[in-house]
C-alpha cells in the first residue's frame, strides 16, 4: 500500500464539504487546531453552500472535490462533516491526478466511502475526526491526527472488553472499515473492496439492532466475513430497540455473524474520544488483558 507523504509545517491542506451541509461557525475550533499545527487551510469556494441536506448540488461538492484533488500544492483534505452525500458523485471524480500524487484524505462516517474506494489504488488513508466536531473532540483524538499526518508512530493499548472474542497471541494484517452502513451501502459496486485476509474495523449510530443485525446478514451473504483475520469494533452509538425487541444485544449479534477474534468497545467512531485509524496500513494485534495495536 502507498502512504501519501507526510505532513510539514506550512502544507496547505484542502477543506470541503461533500455532504452534509456546514455552517462555518461549526468548523472555526477545527481552523483554529489545523493553524496551531502550522497547516494552512484552503476552503473549498462551495464549503458553506446549502441545498437542502446538503452542501451544494452535487456538481458544486464533486467540483471543490476534485480541484481538491487535481491541486498539487494541496497536502491532504480535510471533510467538515458527514451525514450523506458523498456517494451520490464518487462516480463522476476523476482520480488520475490523485493516483499519480497520493494524498491524506481524512474523516470518517460518510467518508468511509473513500477510504474504501482509494484502497481500489493501493493508497492509505485516514479515519479520524471531521473539522466539525473538533469543539468536543478529546485531546488524544486530536493528537493522533497529528501523529498520523506527521509521520510519527501510532499505537493503542485498550483494555480487554469482557465480550472479546481473544484469547492472546499475535494477529497481523491490512486494516480495512469504517461506518458499518457505509460499508454495507457499497457491496457490489465500483467502491467495495477485498476484505479477504484483512483486519476490519466497524462503527455505527442510531441505528436499531434488526438493522444491525440486517447488515452483518447482507455483508455475510456477499461474502465479505468468511476470511477475515480479526475484528475491532468501535463505539455504536444509540444502537436502539424497536417496538418488538430483537431479542439479542449488538454484542451478541457480532459474536453470532463473525467466526473470526472479536475485539470491542475500540475508542473510535461518533463519540468525543474517535481516535484515528490508518486504513490500508498493517497493524499488529497482541497482548491478552491489555490488548496492544500497533501500526507498522
Amino acid at each position: 500500500m502507498i502512504t501519501p507523504s507526510y505532513l510539514s509545517p506550512n502544507d496547505k491542506v484542502g477543506i470541503i464539504s461533500t455532504a452534509k451541509r456546514t455552517e462555518p461557525q461549526e468548523i472555526e475550533e477545527g481552523l483554529a487546531t489545523l493553524k496551531s499545527l502550522g497547516l494552512e487551510p484552503v476552503i473549498g469556494k462551495n464549503a458553506f453552500n446549502e441545498y437542502g441536506f446538503l452542501s451544494g448540488t452535487d456538481a458544486e461538492r464533486l467540483s471543490d472535490l476534485q480541484q481538491m484533488l487535481d491541486d498539487e500544492t494541496i497536502r491532504a483534505i480535510f471533510f467538515t462533516k458527514g451525514g450523506y452525500g458523498t456517494l451520490r458523485i464518487i462516480d463522476s471524480v476523476d482520480w488520475t491526478k490523485f493516483r499519480q500524487n497520493p494524498k491524506w484524505l481524512v474523516g470518517y462516517s460518510d467518508i468511509t466511502l473513500l477510504h474504501c474506494h482509494v484502497h481500489h489504488f493501493g493508497i492509505q488513508s485516514l479515519h479520524a475526526v471531521m473539522l466539525q466536531a473538533y469543539t468536543r473532540a478529546s485531546f488524544e483524538s486530536v493528537e493522533t491526527i497529528r501523529r498520523a499526518l506527521f509521520g510519527e508512530s501510532l499505537e493503542y493499548q485498550i483494555p480487554s472488553h469482557p465480550q472479546n472474542r481473544w484469547d492472546g497471541g499475535v494477529i497481523e494484517g491490512t486494516l480495512i472499515g469504517g461506518n458499518l452502513s457505509m460499508l454495507y451501502s457499497v457491496i457490489g459496486s465500483a467502491s467495495d473492496c477485498d476484505w479477504e485476509g484483512k483486519i476490519l474495523f466497524i462503527e455505527d449510530i442510531d441505528e436499531y439492532l434488526y438493522h444491525y443485525d440486517r447488515m452483518l446478514v447482507s455483508l455475510k451473504r456477499a461474502g465479505k466475513l468468511k476470511a477475515l483475520k480479526a475484528v475491532i469494533v468501535g463505539q455504536m452509538v444509540y444502537i436502539k430497540e424497536s417496538t418488538l425487541p430483537w431479542g439479542k444485544n449488538d454484542y451478541e449479534i457480532t459474536l453470532e455473524h463473525f467466526d473470526c477474534p472479536v475485539l470491542f468497545d475500540f475508542p473510535a467512531g461518533h463519540v468525543a474520544d474517535n481516535r484515528a485509524l490508518i486504513m490500508g496500513r498493517d497493524i499488529r494485534i497482541s497482548g491478552k488483558e491489555t490488548i496492544k495495536i500497533n501500526f507498522v
